[in-house]
């Protein structure tokens, strides 16, 4: 069995968010004072690696774990080990705050996960509190060596620019993944969730972005060739490549091949998109039987949306849940 939508795209990848908490409060992410998800509401380890071993026997080959913030979650040790040992996933990445990567690194790289998203936003730290309310850039730079030093295949930054915010860091961070050798990816800011921001007046358009780097670096198109949504660009001497990821200036739905599972069992076809299907009833009333939850996922296929529809001139953001609910 195989995962077709109804506009002929393979379905390969899902997104899996195993917490909405976090211990950072980004304001394109979250509201400042968050209310969580009851425990009772949020699927176990267990139920979320079976989620994952139902999807591999559809044709998924590689896993993101999300959240929130997924180092938090209490023993998510215990997840990435079961997972790593399912023969079927090609590769297991994680996008991450990087809070908790100084004591997890070697964990994650020993569990299998082959590549690793950290977002960072700033290397100022007055700048980076205001960010994320909450967050400590040492601690996080501390966790970026830490994978650094452990070894994974990738290691890639996720920068978010906002004007008047950190729009000016933009040469400061591409400088530092180059000189670690890391690779960095703009992202425009996502319309999900009323946040602390007016999007109109913060939001950063990647076409300006592109512009401003090649004032300063000599870049090529890359040759990579992926099904996600960034356009990756090489710097000339150096080992970094830029990604741009462009849900406003650039619709990239045409190839998409993932979808997203919250945690509470939502199956989200599209993040710019509240169609889903509620997996949680069938994990919980047939807990040793994986057809009825199988079917439900087969028959998804034919409502996942053809795009998303982002437009910074709408008043209200294009999809009222946070993105900490549905996962990055």
């Amino acid at each position: 069995m195989q995962l077709i939508d109804q506009f002929n795209r393979k379905i390969d990848y899902i997104r899996v968010s195993v917490t909405d908490r976090c211990d950072f409060r980004c304001v394109y992410c979250m509201s400042e004072k968050m209310t969580f998800l009851p425990r009772s509401t949020v699927l176990s380890l267990e139920e979320i690696e079976r989620v994952i071993k139902v999807f591999t026997e559809l044709g998924v080959k590689k896993v993101r774990i999300t959240g929130g913030e997924p180092l938090v979650r209490k023993d998510i040790d215990k997840l990435f080990k079961s997972i790593g040992r399912i023969d079927a996933l090609d590769e297991i990445t994680l996008t991450t705050n990087g809070s908790q990567l100084k004591s997890k690194s070697m964990m994650l790289k020993k569990a299998g996960v082959k590549r690793i998203n950290i977002s960072l936003d700033s290397l100022n730290p007055i700048t980076f509190k205001k960010l994320t309310r909450t967050g400590d850039l040492q601690k996080v730079l501390d966790g970026i060596h830490a994978a650094i030093d452990v070894g994974f295949d990738k290691i890639k930054l996720n920068t978010v620019l906002m004007k008047n915010l950190n729009e000016e860091e933009i040469y400061s961070l591409v400088d530092y993944a180059i000189k670690y050798y890391l690779d960095i990816s703009f992202i425009e800011e996502m319309p999900l969730g009323h946040t602390a921001y007016d999007r109109k007046s913060t939001s950063v358009n990647n076409d300006d972005i592109l512009l401003k780097l090649k004032e300063k670096y000599l870049l090529s198109k890359s040759n990579i060739s992926t099904s996600g949504p960034a356009e990756y660009f090489s710097i000339k001497n150096t080992q970094t490549k830029i990604g741009l990821i462009s849900p406003h200036s650039h619709n990239f739905c045409e190839n998409c091949n993932r979808v997203r599972i919250s945690c509470k069992g939502e199956l989200f076809l599209c993040l710019g998109h509240d169609t889903k299907i509620d997996l949680m009833p069938l994990i919980r009333s047939f807990p040793n039987n994986d057809e009825p939850l199988k079917e439900a996922i087969l028959n998804s296929m034919s409502i996942k949306p053809k795009s998303h529809n982002f437009d910074l001139a709408d008043a209200q953001p294009a999809v009222v849940r946070f993105m900490s609910h549905t996962g990055g």
